[in-house]
């Protein structure tokens, strides 16, 4: 390992040379307190920026080991470091000068969700910190500028090392607040089964969002406020005794009129799957972590799923128990989504009527009456969503706004008055008893997850695929895009590019003909748990900016890469 006093002399051998006498400068260097590694170097200043990583010793940052001794404070702890380097990064990003992206120091953006990165690794063995970021090498043209480079290792880069990275920086309380918050969610999540929840949303919370292009709490909003009949109270390691709603397992309906908040409590159930950091609104709504929201997806391919309890008996004669489809309709994605989220381990299924396939969801007494059940091959959700639970043990929570048919089989009724919630089950129950559901009994529902074939690899090789992420839309393998649109609980574009590695390291390592893609999906998500997200990574380029997705999503991903062979 070299020197920092041996890297500025290299900087002042190569300056004004041509750009590609960079690359002479990969390699360690130590600094005061802790050591830079340039791990890869950019061709030209206009090409993707170097990678660069810093690593601080356990004992030279010195946070306490209390602050990251569990999986959850340390995803906690690692968010924190790298929001703080963030925000010191974006302050000294271009105050070095040059052509391209010359001066640009970025890390990972984080949202309001806390998710694991591989940004920033924190060694729960040692406390070793490893923080990885991109620098823009400068250059005047093609011509570098070793001057600027100098003052961004030198100058710019240490202080937003010594402004995150070592526990001196940090005030007081600051980071223990970050790590108990941290273990009371964990806290409600655990405690959820055992209290016969599938979520649950605190008193005092605030759900909606400043705007559809901002995740942040709007203001003035509402505070949420449990109804009486569904209050529940937990005490929470170090914030004490919470109460809040608690969303029972087994079937529960949301409704009210339009603008009443439906949706917007829907939309906090769904990312409640994740920990939110402290003042976002939402930090103690907790969602079992295995729910999966359920939409429409017209056009996506469908490959060999058992869609057969909702869909069957097709006029074409095709099979729906292994149903195949290069372009979905509503009713069939819908079905397949169900379907493939059950393979994914879901025990709790979010609904909105609004992005739903009308006729999947429910068909009404008078086209019953009309068209009998003998001539629609759709059963419809309606129809199966009670034996869902009953035999498979997967609740749903269902947002309505048009159909009260789902009033016959909740459990549950809320109703949203003006963001208020307000148990109104007994009165549903009362007011659909003058409108009986007409039909006769259905045939009992089979496993809907069946077995899917082990699943071989694409004739890929590893050194001609490009893989391209495309912010939250999806990934693009060697101009294959994979379309993760509808997919809407992943929420960040770094999770989609860990998506694209993840396909990857499948093709390489696990697709061999002997697993499932649930099976494929479980054991990478096995191989991050035990190894990182580097562990998806080649060796070539340095680790990219990775974000941690879950199986369901893993999952989901597969399912609709159409370039995996049958």
């Amino acid at each position: 390992m070299d020197t920092s006093a041996q890297l500025k002399e290299l900087l002042a051998r190569i300056d004004r040379r041509s750009y590609p006498a960079y690359k002479d400068t990969r390699g360690s260097y130590r600094f005061p307190g802790y050591v830079l590694s340039i791990d890869h170097v950019q061709g030209d200043p206009f090409a993707a920026p170097s990678k660069v990583s810093v690593h601080v010793e356990g004992r030279q940052g010195a946070f306490p080991e209390a602050l990251y001794g569990t999986a959850h404070q340390r995803v906690a702890l690692q968010d924190a470091l790298t929001r703080r380097f963030g925000r010191l990064a974006a302050g000294a990003s271009f105050q070095a000068k040059g052509s391209g992206h010359s001066g640009l120091i970025s890390v990972s953006r984080c949202g309001q969700e806390v998710l694991e990165r591989t940004a920033c690794r924190i060694d729960p063995a040692s406390g070793n910190i490893v923080l990885r970021l991109e620098v823009g090498f400068p250059a005047n043209g093609r011509t570098i500028n070793a001057r600027e480079l100098e003052k961004i290792l030198f100058d710019l880069l240490p202080r937003c090392v010594e402004g995150s990275l070592y526990a001196k920086s940090w005030k007081g309380e600051e980071l223990r607040q970050v790590a108990d918050l941290a273990e009371d969610q964990q806290y409600i999540r655990e405690a959820l089964p055992g209290l016969g929840l599938c979520a649950f949303v605190a008193d005092g919370s605030i759900l909606p969002r400043a705007s559809g292009v901002s995740q942040l709490p709007m203001k003035g909003a509402v505070p949420f406020q449990s109804p009486r009949e569904l209050a529940v109270e937990l005490d929470l390691p170090h914030r004490g005794k919470i109460t809040g709603m608690g969303i029972r397992r087994g079937i529960t309906l949301i409704v009210g009129g339009g603008y009443h908040g439906k949706s917007t409590l829907l939309k906090a159930l769904e990312l409640g799957v994740y920990n939110h950091i402290a003042g976002d609104g939402r930090e103690y709504v907790i969602t079992d972590p295995s729910a999966v929201k359920i939409r429409a997806e017209d056009g996506r391919s469908i490959r060999c799923t058992n869609i057969s309890p909702f869909i069957n008996h097709l006029p074409n004669g095709k099979d729906t128990v292994r149903f195949s489809t290069e372009d979905a309709s509503g009713s069939t994605s819908q079905a397949a989504n169900v379907v493939e989220a059950m393979e994914a381990g879901a025990k709790t299924l979010l609904v909105d009527e609004d992005t739903s396939a009308t006729n999947f969801m429910v068909r009404d007494e008078l086209m019953q009456r009309v068209i009998h059940r003998d001539m629609e091959p759709i059963t419809p959700f309606l129809d199966r969503v009670r034996e869902l639970y009953e035999q498979k043990g997967v609740s749903t929570i269902l947002v309505a706004g048009s159909s009260g048919a789902y009033f016959h089989v909740a459990d549950t009724v809320i109703q949203m008055d003006r963001y208020v919630p307000r148990d109104i089950t007994a009165l549903a129950k009362e007011a659909a008893a003058a409108f009986p559901l007409c039909g006769g009994p259905l045939e009992p529902m089979e496993s809907p997850e069946g077995e899917r074939k082990p699943r071989p690899a694409p004739e890929l090789q590893e050194e001609r695929v490009k893989l391209k992420a495309l912010g939250r839309d999806g990934v693009s393998l060697n101009r294959e895009e994979i379309d993760l649109r509808y997919v809407e609980q992943l929420r960040d574009a770094e999770q989609c590019a860990a998506l694209g590695y993840c396909m990857l390291y499948a093709q390489r390592c696990l697709l061999d003909g002997r697993r499932t893609l649930a099976e494929t999906a479980q054991a990478l998500e096995d191989l991050m748990e035990q190894k990182g997200l580097e562990a998806l990574c080649g060796s070539r380029g340095g680790v990219p900016f990775l974000a941690r997705p879950r199986k369901q999503e893993i999952l989901a991903c597969f399912n609709r890469y159409r370039g995996l062979h049958l």
